[in-house]
């Protein structure tokens, strides 16, 4: 159902004053904020009729007026005014974020959300290439053998591998080179169901060992990506995510386990573009106090992860919104170019 612009100005400047000081908005404030020449009286039954249609509710202990969450979505969605960011500021920080290591320039890149922000800020880790470029085989003792596994960006994963035989570092090379020169370029999966056909040409012992190799491998790019948090600590200065213990606990479980962040991160990157996630109203959100508010970052035009800030659902969007965006564009620059 669409508003009538009244109700939509009132609601506009109820959000933002509410943003602004955190104090229910009444009828008398709505009138010298909003701009229009409306009565106190008419002002209220605009303000009921919102109340009805679940955009905003009354506190107990208030006369005033709040934003739900359906409220703050309305007002992200269609009445935000985005404010442009700071240039200077900006500039200060993308002189923080080049460097020749991809998860050094990760850090830098939530060091910087969180700084210009004064939230928390999240990168995800670009996620690995699912192929491997090489494969080595490292004896470590007897029946004890490491994994290397290269991926195209030259990314490296170890594993270690416990097997029933003794290898000789000959069989070990003699193996590394047969999946190399057959498989490289493939995925695991794929790998596994072309090696099932071919065991029957090889030794058992080295057949043997390929195949523990590739179940490895296949764990090894299914592991979850992981994230770069910084900033958490200005959160504790919030008071709507550290007014009482259990919030506080809350969040920082949040922050320690991690999944359910990640899996929001996730859905944003399929999404595309600046994406916001509304406490109260997304069930990705752990907290109802708290918005998360995400892009995606690309490697030479390939979208690999996801951005965002972590702040209370009472946070200036018109200012994190343009934070949020420019911030994924430094990073895929500096990233490509790494």
């Amino acid at each position: 159902m669409q508003l009538e612009p009244r109700a939509q100005t009132l609601l506009k400047a109820l959000v933002e004053r509410y943003i602004a000081d955190g104090q229910p908005v009444g009828s008398r404030a709505l009138s010298k904020i909003s701009g229009l020449d409306l009565s106190p009286a008419t002002i209220r039954n605009i303000m009921a009729d919102l109340e009805e249609m679940g955009y905003v509710s009354s506190p107990h202990t208030s006369a005033g007026r709040i934003p739900t969450p359906r409220g703050y979505r309305l007002f992200v969605d269609t009445l935000l005014t985005v404010r442009h960011i700071d240039e200077q500021a900006v500039g200060a920080q993308r002189m923080h974020l080049p460097s020749q290591q991809p998860q050094k320039i990760i850090a830098n890149a939530a060091q910087m959300l969180s700084s210009l922000s004064q939230f928390a800020g999240v990168v995800q880790s670009p996620r690995r290439e699912s192929v491997f470029q090489q494969i080595e085989f490292l004896r470590l003792s007897e029946k004890r053998i490491l994994l290397v596994i290269v991926d195209p960006r030259g990314d490296v994963q170890n594993r270690l591998l416990l097997t029933d035989v003794d290898y000789t570092p000959g069989q070990l090379t003699q193996s590394a080179n047969y999946l190399n020169q057959n498989y490289a370029g493939l995925t695991f999966d794929e790998v596994r169901k072309r090696l099932g056909g071919e065991l029957a040409q090889l030794r058992d012992d080295m057949g043997k060992l390929m195949q523990v190799a590739v179940e490895a491998g296949r764990e090894a790019m299914a592991e979850g990506d992981d994230m770069v948090i910084s900033g958490e600590r200005n959160l504790l200065s919030v008071s709507d995510l550290s007014s009482n213990m259990s919030s506080l606990r809350q969040m920082f479980e949040m922050f320690e386990q991690k999944t359910g962040l990640m899996q929001l991160l996730d859905v944003s990157s399929k999404a595309g573009g600046v994406q916001i996630f509304i406490g109260g109203e997304s069930k990705l959100v752990p907290m109802d106090e708290m918005s998360v508010v995400t892009a995606p970052y690309e490697v030479n035009g390939r979208i690999v992860g996801t951005l965002g800030v972590i702040g209370p659902t009472r946070m200036a969007y018109e200012r994190v919104i343009p934070i949020v965006d420019i911030t994924a564009k430094l990073l895929s620059n500096a990233l490509s170019q790494s």
